[in-house]
């Protein structure tokens, strides 16, 4: 079954919606970073879900990335 992040991704990839997800995946790394900076609690599970969507994210935009050879958009950095 598919989890809530992956479908959001796909439907970003299916429209090619670059710039959605590079908002996704800076807020994802945010919260990450703020999970991280917690003190008093054990942030373990949550620090692993966030880094799973993280791998979701770059997956998805990997899709995007233009082939090799080929002339890319002009904000592809």
């Amino acid at each position: 079954m598919s989890t809530a992040i992956e479908l959001i991704v796909a439907g970003y990839v299916k429209v090619r919606d670059r710039h959605a997800l590079t908002d996704l995946l800076s807020h994802r790394r945010t919260v990450l970073a703020q999970l991280q900076a917690v003190s008093g609690i054990n942030p373990e599970n949550a620090v692993k879900a966030i880094q799973d969507e993280l791998a979701v994210i770059e997956a998805g935009l990997e899709e995007l990335k233009p082939p090799p050879g080929s002339l890319p958009e002009n904000d592809w950095g």
